[in-house]
Order: C-alpha cells, then sequence, then structure tokens
C-alpha cells in the first residue's frame, strides 16, 4: 500500500470528519455511524466541564483577536455552543487536571470561558499527532479562522514532520497546488513583514508582491502607512527589482532593465506555479523563459502542468 494512496483516503476521511462539525449537533451521531472511513471514533457527544480540556500546543492558530472572541463570547452567551468542541483524549504528563486537548475549535474554548460557561459539548476522536493537526488545519481552513502565515506554518509543519509533497498536501487540505506553493512562499519573508500579514496590516497578496523584493521590509511599511492596493504594491515591487537591475553589474556590463509589463508577466506566472520565474525578452521576439525548482517534486509538478497543456491529457 503506497503512502499516497493512504494520504488520498486519509483525506477523504478527514473530510467526512470534518463534516461532521458542519451539522447541528443533534444530526452529529447519524452521520458518524454512517462514516465507515473517519478514524477511530468514540461515539455520541457530551458535555463536560471546562476545566477537564486544554489547549493544543500544536494548533496552527496563534492569533486570537480580542474583538472577535468578545463577540462570540456574547454569541455564546445567547444561544450556546452551536458545535461541539473536538478533542482526543490528552496525553503525557503534567496534565494538570485535563482529560481532553482540543483538535478543532480553540476559539470556540477561549469564548466559552470568557461567557462563563461551566461545560462545553464535546465530540471526541482518538486520533493520532499528525491526523490531529490535518484535522487542526483543515477545520481551520475551512472557516477561514486562520491568517496566512498560520496557514503556511501549518503547511510547513506537515511538510517537515510527515514528509508530505505540496501535491499530496493539497490534496489533503482540499485546496489547489498552486494555493499550497503561494502560501509557503510567505515563509521567506523577513519576521517582520510576517507579523504584519499576522495581525492584519498587510494581506496575503500584498505580502506575495514582496517575495521577490531587494527591501521588503522598507516596502511593507510604506505599503500600510500609503494604503496601497496589491496592484500599486506589484507596481512598488516592481520598481524596487528594476532599480536594483539597473544598479548592478555583470560580465558584460549593465544588466538590462525589464519593463513593468514584464514584471507583471512573471508575476502572474509565479503566482499560478508558485515557482520564480525569471522571464528575458530580446530583440526580435526572441528570449528565454526559466523556471526555478528546489525539488524534485516542484519539478514533477511543472512537467505534468505542461503534458497536460501541451497533450490535453
Amino acid at each position: 500500500m503506497s503512502d499516497e494512496n493512504s494520504k488520498k483516503r486519509l483525506g477523504r476521511g478527514l473530510a467526512a470528519l470534518m463534516g461532521d462539525l458542519d451539522q447541528p449537533i443533534s444530526s452529529a451521531k447519524v452521520s458518524e455511524e454512517k462514516s465507515s472511513e473517519t478514524p477511530a471514533i468514540k461515539h455520541g457527544e457530551r458535555s463536560v466541564p471546562i476545566e477537564y480540556i486544554r489547549a493544543n500546543p500544536n494548533n496552527p492558530r496563534k492569533f486570537f483577536a480580542d474583538n472577535e472572541l468578545l463577540d462570540l463570547s456574547n454569541s455564546i452567551q445567547e444561544h450556546g455552543i452551536v458545535q461541539p468542541i473536538l478533542v482526543r483524549p490528552a496525553k503525557g504528563e503534567d496534565l494538570g487536571g485535563a482529560q481532553y486537548e482540543i483538535i478543532a475549535g480553540e476559539r470556540r474554548w477561549r469564548a466559552a470561558q470568557k461567557a462563563g460557561l461551566h461545560e462545553v459539548p464535546i465530540v471526541i476522536r482518538d486520533v493520532a499527532d499528525k491526523q490531529a493537526l490535518e484535522l487542526a488545519i483543515i477545520e481551520n481552513v475551512q472557516r477561514s479562522d486562520l491568517n496566512s502565515v498560520e496557514e503556511a506554518l501549518g503547511y510547513q509543519q506537515l511538510i517537515d514532520e510527515y514528509d508530505y509533497s505540496q501535491n499530496e498536501l493539497a490534496q489533503v487540505i482540499g485546496k489547489s497546488r498552486s494555493h499550497v506553493a503561494n502560501t509557503l512562499r510567505l515563509l521567506k519573508l523577513p519576521k517582520d513583514v510576517q507579523e504584519l500579514v499576522s495581525n492584519g496590516s498587510l494581506s496575503a497578496g500584498h505580502a506575495r508582491t514582496l517575495v521577490t523584493a531587494d527591501n521588503p521590509e522598507a516596502l511593507a511599511k510604506r505599503i500600510v502607512e500609503e494604503g496601497l492596493s496589491v496592484r500599486q504594491a506589484e507596481m512598488l515591487a516592481q520598481e524596487n527589482l528594476e532599480t536594483k537591475s539597473s544598479s548592478g553589474k555583470s560580465g558584460k556590463g549593465i544588466k538590462a532593465e525589464k519593463s513593468a509589463d514584464i514584471r507583471s508577466l512573471e508575476q502572474r506566472l509565479e503566482d499560478n506555479l508558485g515557482l520564480k520565474i525569471d522571464l528575458r525578452h530580446g530583440d526580435k521576439e526572441k528570449g528565454e523563459l526559466r523556471i526555478k525548482y528546489s525539488n524534485l517534486d516542484q519539478l514533477d509538478e511543472v512537467c505534468r502542468r505542461l503534458q497536460n497543456g501541451l497533450l490535453g491529457s
């Protein structure tokens, strides 16, 4: 049984499991009993004292806005917790009285504490660390709860710890490979710029324009201060690269400056492929296109896309 097939089946099982969380509590048990692809299950929901639950230190979501927690807390006071918190049995030493560890739903748990709830509804899944991390990422991505840097860090953790390729990860998470690749590119930015994305000062679209910039910190500061659009940020980053190119030296003299149209085309190709593109357009409509990859998985993906485009397969 290949790892790839195992991960594909796992992706389907995780999707089924996450589907349970999008249903009202009254119907979740029926869905659990019908699903044959979910991981090990302890059937049914229950309510437990809130102090029996602890946060997961590996939760990809690190930032919880106070105003959002307050809004959710007010809603919980009025309507209760509509969706149960997904947990697994807590393991290890120094549990501090905790019996369960959160897989997905930490924001609901935090808001429930603010609302003064003594008990919260839970669904228990006995899953390993890898599945717990996958479930946490899927749940947060589906609900758009992760900022782009947190999402990228979660993807990178799965790649580093569990040897996922970007293609396999995209299948499990339910996103396109280009989305995964473009999100991971944000981790190339300096920490100061990543922090601007995390706190919402800079969008992921703005940040992606800075990945290849010579001085991303200064450009990010200007984008925030001047309230530039993504398109304006792209033009600013292009001007930065063109200035750098025109001032640089090569063995044959000053490096040729690229036009704004060429830079724009490079950016579009980079966003689609998730790889660095170098487009060199010379005289008489001739030139060359260079696609830079850092591993064989990326090369295989480029070859697959070229084959599908050329052969229609």
